[in-house]
């Protein structure tokens, strides 16, 4: 029996078929695959279960069907690859402008790991807060470069209806980081979702009681997965030496470089420098590109040593 993942909790599935909704775990230890990840199973996954034998509405997953695409992340702690949806058509990106604070290279990380893989969309929420210069001049950054941004407010509702028109008839997942307002901003397109708001601790200036595993559920014109707030996101299946490929405004002046394969950090003759030298590339999307790089040469470092201990 094929059914859709909704979310997962402790190993067990949600799982809605044509003959209703099933709680399932997995059949065996995993899922044969080429990877061992953190999570065999995601919301937005396809699945194939087997129902008990006495109907009580429980079932096995005993196998996943190929995915159209993935958004995914390394997960530090565990030292394997976390998937957290799939098979979505568009990707959007929360963030707020001072509460919590604007965090721009979170953004550029969630844009290099869907760069080639689906399109994203960058929401501005909670616009009723004040906010800096600098926000504005990475909004236009960001625009520059192809990419659609909407400014929303749950408050005084502003952008709602914007925001409706782009997700309608698509599989939309939200992603950013804890108390930016994903659920609230969810809970305000549709209701009848069942998406848990949170607040925003002063201590910590981040969101308190937030969703704490992707969870997918469907609305009149289309499909809406609400992942767990997460402090960071490490892009995976990208090597140091092809990271420049999924920074949309590196891309004009790669070939342009001295070296056939420049990181565009130290090397000599590095286009990508000049253009940031003469501000056709902005100095913050360049050093998010460096942090970037930087974290995946330490993770390739320590996978090594795991290995060879």
């Amino acid at each position: 029996m094929r059914g859709l993942v909704l979310y997962g909790i402790n190993n067990i599935y949600t799982v809605k078929s044509d003959s209703g909704l099933f709680e399932c775990r997995i059949k065996g230890k995993q899922l044969k695959s080429e990877r061992r990840d953190y999570n065999p199973i995601c919301s937005g996954d396809f699945v194939e279960i087997e129902e008990d034998e006495n109907h009580t509405g429980k079932g096995m997953i005993t196998s996943r069907h190929d995915r159209g695409n993935s958004f995914a992340r390394w997960n530090r702690k565990r030292g394997r690859i976390q998937t957290i949806a799939s098979n979505i058509d568009l990707l959007v990106c929360i963030l707020s402008p001072e509460s919590p604070p604007f965090r721009p290279r979170f953004a550029d990380r969630v844009l290099v790991n869907a760069e080639d893989n689906f399109p994203v969309l960058i929401v501005l929420n909670k616009i009723d807060q004040e906010s800096n210069p600098e926000v504005d001049k990475r909004i236009s950054n960001w625009e520059s470069m192809g990419y659609k941004v909407i400014r929303t407010s749950v408050k005084t509702g502003f952008g709602i209806e914007e925001l409706k028109n782009q997700i309608k008839g698509k599989t939309a997942a939200f992603v950013g980081q804890s108390g930016v307002g994903k659920s609230s901003l969810l809970n305000s397109i549709e209701p009848g979702l069942k998406f848990r708001v949170g607040s925003v601790s002063e201590k910590f200036n981040k969101g308190t009681h937030t969703t704490c595993y992707a969870v997918l559920d469907t609305w009149d014109d289309g499909v809406i997965i609400d992942t767990p707030g997460i402090k960071e996101i490490d892009p995976v299946g990208i090597e140091p030496e092809t990271l420049s490929h999924f920074m949309r405004d590196f891309k004009p002046y790669i070939g342009e470089c001295t070296h056939s394969v420049c990181l565009h950090r130290d090397e000599p003759g590095c286009a990508v420098k000049d253009a940031v030298e003469n501000e056709e590339i902005s100095a913050e999307r360049y050093n998010s590109y460096l942090r970037i790089l930087s974290d995946l040469e330490i993770r390739i470092k320590q996978n090594k040593y795991r290995k060879e201990v």
